[in-house]
């Protein structure tokens, strides 16, 4: 491997057959939209009393969440985030997001 800043964190090593193989984490592939079962629901408790949207129950990789995350908000016109494989949508759109996931293909939206 010749990129450093792959190595970082690796302790130097004077064997001459030492590999520096990294763990890769495998991404799962994505499932159909057909199959997504997602659950919508809305949250306010330890967000100073705002509300967000949660969209959580997406199996696949981290950028096609990140997509459909990017979708929702902008279609929403509302800011969010993504955060340990949940989407966050800021406001109380849970009747838009789920008639948006519907018109996305997303048919078990709960």
């Amino acid at each position: 491997m010749t990129d450093w800043k792959a190595r970082l964190g690796i302790v130097y090593s004077t064997a001459n057959d030492f590999d520096y193989a990294l763990q890769q984490e495998e991404e799962t592939a994505t499932l159909p939209t057909q199959q997504q079962r997602l659950r919508v629901r809305i949250e306010k408790k330890g967000r100073g009393g705002k509300v967000v949207t949660l969209i959580s129950g997406f199996v696949g990789s981290s950028s096609d969440l990140s997509q459909l995350a990017k979708t929702l908000k902008t279609k929403c016109g509302v800011g969010g985030s993504v955060k340990d494989g949940e989407i966050l949508v800021q406001g109380d759109f849970r009747q838009r997001v789920i008639d948006l996931l519907k018109n996305l293909g997303y048919s078990q939206t709960k």
